[in-house]
């Protein structure tokens, strides 16, 4: 049995206090490592240590970053069988998906490297004589991320590299269900020549220490990604210490099939978008909009889809389908479930749980008043909708309180543009399913799925502060 330690100043970062968490297989429910956690003293260790070490990495040259994260992209890349196994026993990931975010985490620090190089100002024209004026951009300080279980790697790499790649420090704290796979950052970056102090892991299952994150002063941002609930705590915090903050929420994304959407591909699709990671995804489109035409035949092919997809234990590398986080997380849906079917709802598969893993599911006359309709149910459920025609499709996919992604599958250009300016998401995908991400492009959502955009140059953005520089050429004429 191996245990860890939280990572504070370039080393494991043993203290008297910490507490000790079992880390659980989601899949055999076994005690598969212990991790210490960080004590209030810890964090306090690494919040001086993080402000220390930046004022001297903030200072470092471009290209100095550069091969650090480039170091660390090769190191991932080196071991990625290693960190795969991580993420299958310590997340129930099945082996496609853990070996998709080691893929994207290994781009996410290449870009991030190159964006070192790419932390500009710029010059503006000025409304005075023999003036130069400009913007340049430096690093915040200390940036701290709050990262979800469901991607470990992926959804906290993400915040961690453009911080690093503009100058910051970074304090991470995961997931309480996914710890290893943060700590692997520590091992990566250390390898890779990051000076000691620039990167904090720091597990806890303390709330409290969130409130210390916003409440220090020499936390400049604060980057979370997880449930739209826990965001507008940290909103309130946020307002209340003026707070800088980026949110990536949850969501209740839509995929819109047309009626002359080709059928296998918009079941295909569909499926895909929705049961990848076992729906354990913000942006799965579990709401599926098909236009009347289409909706009997496409239900009944998508039915037959949803059963044939495998499921069961996330080791095999043909499970498509693995554990759910915990079992209160199978219950949780069931609930959605059960909910739904008393109101009139009709299962047309799936629907039993077998120990963490809920078979592949979907619902049809899934209504307003149904928990399903509004509520996130984060687990490998769809529900699918007849829409009239076009404009009802979307204003169904509208009819939410999230927007986080959004596709849409027709061969009409026109619908499809119209709906790509029409529907409330950050994300829209034309002739796919919502499901998508890439570590290159603006990734954020509107209404309650939380506001700001991360990856790559965008992340680097809210990362940096933009100050105004002037110069006057000569005396500049006064009026006194």
């Amino acid at each position: 049995m191996k245990t860890y330690y939280p990572y504070i100043n370039g080393r494991a970062w043993e203290s008297a206090g910490q507490p000790v968490q079992d880390v659980i297989n989601p899949y055999t429910q076994a005690i598969i490592a212990r991790v210490h956690l960080a004590t209030a003293a810890d964090i306090e260790v690494a919040l001086a240590s993080a402000e220390h070490a930046q004022k001297a990495w903030g200072k470092t040259l471009a290209s100095e970053r550069e091969s650090i994260l480039c170091k660390a992209a090769d190191i991932i890349e080196r071991r990625r069988m290693e960190i795969a196994k991580v993420l299958i026993e310590e997340g129930g990931n099945v082996f496609g998906k853990a070996m998709f975010e080691c893929d994207y985490m290994i781009s996410t620090f290449r870009i991030a490297a190159g964006q070192a190089r790419d932390v500009r100002g710029e010059t503006m024209p000025a409304d005075m004589p023999g003036r130069i004026s400009m913007s340049i951009r430096q690093p915040l300080g200390v940036v701290a991320g709050i990262g979800p279980f469901n991607a470990p790697l992926l959804l906290n790499g993400k915040k961690l590299a453009p911080a690093l790649a503009a100058g910051n420090s970074f304090i991470l704290k995961p997931s309480p269900y996914t710890p290893l796979a943060a700590l692997l950052f520590a091992e990566t970056l250390e390898e890779a020549g990051l000076p000691p102090g620039v990167l904090s892991v720091i597990p806890t299952t303390n709330e409290a220490i969130g409130d210390t994150l916003f409440a220090d002063t020499r936390v400049k941002l604060v980057t979370f990604t997880g449930s739209a609930a826990v965001g507008r705590v940290l909103s309130e915090l946020a307002g209340r210490y003026s707070k800088r903050l980026v949110l990536e929420l949850g969501g209740k994304s839509p995929v819109v099939i047309l009626a002359d959407a080709d059928l296998d591909y918009a079941v295909r699709s569909a499926a895909f978008g929705i049961y990848f990671n076992q729906g354990q995804v913000c942006m799965a489109n579990s709401r599926i909009i098909v236009e009347a035409p289409l909706y009997e035949r496409f239900c009944a092919a998508f039915a037959e889809k949803v059963r044939s997809i495998p499921y069961g234990d996330p080791a095999l590398p043909t499970t498509a389908v693995g554990p759910l986080i915990n079992p209160q997380q199978a219950d949780f849906i069931r609930g959605h479930i059960d909910d739904a079917l008393a109101k009139g709802a009709t299962l047309l598969a799936g629907g039993e749980r077998h120990g963490t893993v809920f078979e592949p599911s979907v619902l049809v006359g899934v209504k307003p008043g149904m928990t399903v309709y509004q509520e996130e149910s984060f687990g490998p459920l769809a529900s699918i909708y007849e829409a009239r025609d076009y404009e009802h499709a979307l204003e169904l996919a509208n009819d939410s309180r999230y927007g986080l992604s959004s596709g849409i599958i027709t061969n009409d250009l026109q619908k499809s543009f119209d709906f790509a300016l029409r529907v409330q998401a950050g994300s829209v995908h034309i002739n796919d399913n919502a499901f998508d991400d890439d570590p290159n492009a603006p990734f954020g959502g509107v209404k309650d799925s939380g506001h700001g955009k991360e990856n790559g140059r965008y992340s680097v953005q809210d990362m940096t502060e933009l100050k105004w520089v002037t110069v006057q050429l000569g005396e500049r004429q006064l009026p006194f």
